[in-house]
């Protein structure tokens, strides 16, 4: 049996929903789907579809396949496209989102420098403080911060992001560095909704999460105002690490409780297959994902130390 070739023909019945639709998209009889969809479920020893007289509807196991298929043929289709592109120059328009805050500090200064060697391409750039629809709003590439929720999409994993809790020298001089989370609880701290956590932040200790409920003297939606704020002394604050990290380094404000720090985020490039067909798209792609291109890899690291 051809397993690329069986592969290719289950993902066609899986997204055709019919043997007979998919015969006819890889120029197949439907003998032979049966054929191959029944020798593919032998040579995995699971059933990967359940038929009937209407429909087709994928088990569970189906389902775990189906993504596994689509990477790994995702995979070769890009390699085999890149052996015959190599000296393609990127042209046409991308267009790419991310965070906001983020996407100023990071993601923009990428795309300039890409720019800068790709004359011909033309890039919107997006900013936005929501998760996008990229099928619906046409967009090419997203870098996403966070867990990623299972979808048809396509993802390239960048770097880590750490959690952090921050506060000005000046305020750890009036209240002293507190040694455990729960300290927090009686301490004034700034809140920034965009983490989600509203009024109580999670911390790990020994091997287990903890939620300690602050004190919010001051709540934002926005980033900067909340990290100016905290900078300024009015209170402990809970953020990202790109999100302080100038502020860190110029001694404006310190981490504490680094010890008791949940396990980072993801940073991940999306972005869908159809779309990683073009040239401009592969290479950008390419760019970003150099080591430390983003600076989130080991953002912050040398202030542990």
């Amino acid at each position: 049996m051809d397993k690329l070739a069986a592969m290719r023909g289950f993902v066609a019945i899986a997204d055709c929903g019919s043997l007979t639709a998919a015969a006819e998209r890889l120029g197949k009889s439907q003998p032979t789907m049966v054929r191959t969809l029944a020798n593919l479920e032998q040579a995995l020893g699971t059933r990967l579809l359940r038929r009937s007289t209407r429909r087709l509807a994928l088990t569970d196991e189906g389902r775990t396949y189906l993504e596994r298929c689509r990477r790994i043929l995702a995979d070769i289709d890009e390699m085999e496209r890149a052996l015959g592109s190599d000296h393609e120059e990127p042209r046409g328009e991308l267009r790419v989102t991310a965070p906001v805050t983020f996407g100023q500090l990071h993601v923009a200064p990428a795309v300039v420098a890409f720019m800068q060697r790709h004359r011909q391409l033309r890039v919107e750039l997006l900013l936005l403080d929501r998760v996008v629809n990229l099928l619906e709003e046409s967009i090419d590439l997203a870098v996403r911060i966070g867990p990623l929720a299972d979808s048809s999409l396509l993802a390239t994993r960048v770097g880590w992001m750490r959690r952090v809790v921050v506060a000005s020298p000046a305020l750890l001089a009036r209240h002293g560095e507190p040694a455990h989370p729960e300290a927090l609880a009686q301490l004034p701290c700034v809140l920034f909704r965009g983490l989600g956590a509203g009024n109580t932040w999670r911390f790990r200790e020994q091997a287990r999460d903890v939620g300690v409920a602050v004190n919010g003297i001051l709540t934002t939606n926005q980033a900067i105002p909340a990290v100016e704020a905290c900078a300024a002394g009015l209170g402990f604050g809970a953020f990202l690490a790109y999100q302080v990290a100038p502020w860190v380094r110029s001694g404006q404000l310190r981490i504490v409780l680094a010890d008791f720090e949940v396990a980072p985020v993801p940073v991940s490039l999306l972005y869908t297959e159809a779309r990683l067909a073009s040239v401009r798209l592969r290479r950008f792609r390419d760019f970003l994902a150099e080591r430390d291109r983003l600076h989130c890899l080991d953002l912050l690291k040398e202030e542990e130390g």
